[in-house]
């Protein structure tokens, strides 16, 4: 069975502490108070990650609404497994994982989001990153560059 990780849990507490904040810095919302419930079991127990098969029915809830809002696929539409590599260059999953993605489920794609993300071999977490982060740094004057016109000289 797949196990969800305490990161995931805090980052579904997150989501929903920001979604739903405290109106008197006491009081919990509903979905955080039943995520909290799992993640302090979790902690006390010095468990990193927690079955998905009996998770409480709220905790549930909540985790999957926070689910929906993370992306479904690290593919980046460069798949090597396409070519016979047994391991994506691209997004770093298994041939097997990029073959059962639609049928895995969520806490299935989570575990592997989380090992392709460790690994940070993939593509998707170098040279494209990369791109990205060096996209992010170009100013709105400096995305055209001045060129001289050679019309008419």
């Amino acid at each position: 069975m797949a196990a969800i990780h305490i990161t995931d849990i805090e980052a579904a507490i997150n989501y929903w502490r920001d979604r739903n904040p405290s109106p008197d810095g006491i009081t919990l919302a509903p979905e955080l108070r039943a995520l909290a419930e799992v993640y302090a079991l979790m902690v006390y127990h010095r468990e990193d990650e927690v079955s998905e098969v009996g998770f409480p029915a709220k905790a549930w809830a909540a985790w999957l609404e926070w689910y929906r809002t993370t992306p479904d696929t690290p593919c980046i539409a460069i798949c090597s497994t396409s070519q016979g590599d047994d391991q994506c260059k691209g997004c770093g999953r298994s041939f097997d994982e990029v073959q059962h993605w639609p049928a895995m489920t969520p806490a299935e794609k989570r575990g592997t989001w989380r090992r392709i993300t460790m690994e940070d071999s993939a593509w998707r977490f170098n040279k494209y990153a990369e791109r990205a982060r060096e996209a992010e740094h170009v100013w709105p004057d400096e995305s055209a560059p001045d060129i001289p016109s050679t019309v008419g000289d």
